[in-house]
């Protein structure tokens, strides 16, 4: 049982690509992951961190609509969205010049948002879902700095063992991800 108030960060392109590990039809629910982490403590507050085409699609404002939605029928999430942005590549090999659309902001958002929240002594548990080993100095600050408890929830594939390093409890959401399938 976690002691204090905890939050939950999500990466959302991050579980998004990393569920693909149990194959390409496997896909979590949201509202079954947020109840299965309830089980070891209440959670006070959720944030969703993706991009999102410009403008989105009537799909993705359904699934961000129900994420907000609260409990029970939707698993009360904050939703934070940053723009694609175009990036243009040139292959090294054939000369072929091509656009790519790539996630920015992401991951200087919940660097802010684990840094910020600690310091507002906004919880006492951090629960992560990213494997970005990018977000390690945040980690490690309010860790080391703040006191603050860390847990990842996380996929075994694609887990920056620098943010392995910093946890106190590792959720391995292959361990029970039929619980939590759609």
């Amino acid at each position: 049982m976690r002691a204090g108030q905890t939050i939950w960060l999500i990466d959302a392109a991050y579980l998004f690509n990393a569920q693909r590990s149990l194959g390409s039809s496997y896909n979590f629910d949201y509202l079954k992951l947020r109840n299965k982490l309830e089980k070891e403590g209440q959670i006070s507050r959720v944030y969703y961190l993706n991009s999102t085409q410009n403008p989105p699609t009537d799909a993705q404002n359904g699934f961000h609509t129900w994420l907000k939605t609260a409990k029970p029928e939707g698993p009360q999430i904050i939703v934070k969205l940053y723009k694609l942005k175009e990036e243009a590549y040139q292959c090294p090999y054939c000369n072929h010049k091509f656009n790519e659309q790539v996630q920015k902001g992401v991951d200087a958002g919940l660097s802010t948002l684990i840094v910020r929240l600690a310091y507002q002594q906004n919880y006492d548990n951090l629960i992560l879902s990213s494997g970005d080993g990018d977000l390690e100095d945040a980690i490690a600050h309010v860790k080391e700095y703040l006191k603050k408890r860390v847990e990842l929830c996380v996929f075994r594939y694609g887990v920056s063992p620098d943010l392995q390093a910093y946890a106190d409890r590792i959720y391995w959401i292959n361990d029970f991800a039929q619980e939590v399938a759609k």
